[in-house]
């Protein structure tokens, strides 16, 4: 199923942070002004091809009806397999005296999350990240934005079941560390030197149940303000470089 960026600045954005796009859909009766104008120009730049397309096609491919005359049909996700990501972090490893870390995002719902997840991953040297193949978010256009790009070279899995991926790493010598609020555990007591791989929960529920059972050890992080729990962004990039700081 094609993915779609819709709308005249959406549209724009894209073209300006090298989202990966097959071809412009324009509608054919689109007035050409300022803001089109420079889809085409950019269009052009890139060598997509622009395609005139009757309104009503673009109404029935819109999932927001909000396309403003044009849109922008993205390339497939070039996603890595379990193995590749197993063989960068051990590769990883062998060269930075033994450390390497890969998260794992149990069923994250929101793309500019991950986004942002995977800016903070590729940031602190990450060998990869995973998600779930079903009920996800997953790379599109929003997740390109709040990533600042980090997501063309932080190789990127998906997979149909957590628990396996996570025993796979298991075999491997990799400790398994979930990030939740209920552990009893502060992040930074946790032993978190040497090959980690870090498991972030969904937005409103966390680290499920299942998942939990099968990791080797969990922490938290403290909160001493009136708010509850920071968003699972924030929360990564804080246990991320809690990693970074026990293997510098």
């Amino acid at each position: 199923m094609a993915d779609y960026v819709e709308g005249k600045r959406p549209v724009i954005e894209a073209l300006k942070t090298d989202v990966p796009l097959k071809k412009i859909l324009l509608a054919d009766n689109a007035r050409r002004e300022p803001m089109i104008e420079d889809i085409l120009r950019k269009a052009r730049q890139r060598d997509l091809p622009v395609i005139e397309v009757p309104r009503a096609e673009l109404d029935q491919k819109s999932a927001r009806g909000s396309h403003q005359g044009v849109m922008a049909e993205t390339k497939p996700f070039p996603y890595k397999g379990i193995g590749d990501i197993v063989g960068a972090a051990e590769e990883y490893a062998a060269e930075h005296d033994g450390r390497a870390l890969v998260v794992v995002c149990d069923h994250l719902t929101d793309a500019g999350n991950l986004g942002a997840i995977i800016r903070s991953a590729e940031s602190v040297g990450a060998s990869g990240l995973i998600i779930p193949n079903k009920r996800s978010a997953r790379v599109e256009a929003s997740t390109y934005k709040s990533s600042a790009g980090a997501v063309a070279h932080l190789p990127i899995a998906q997979t149909s079941n957590i628990v396996n991926a996570l025993n796979r790493f298991q075999k491997e010598g990799f400790w398994v560390c979930a990030a939740t609020e209920h552990s009893s555990n502060e992040m930074w007591d946790v032993n978190l030197k040497g090959k980690i791989v870090l498991v972030l929960g969904n937005e409103n529920e966390g680290v499920s149940h299942l998942v939990l059972e099968n990791c080797d050890m969990a922490g938290r992080l403290p909160m001493l303000g009136n708010v509850e729990s920071l968003n699972v962004a924030q929360s990564a990039t804080a246990c991320m470089y809690e990693w970074l700081r026990q293997n510098w």
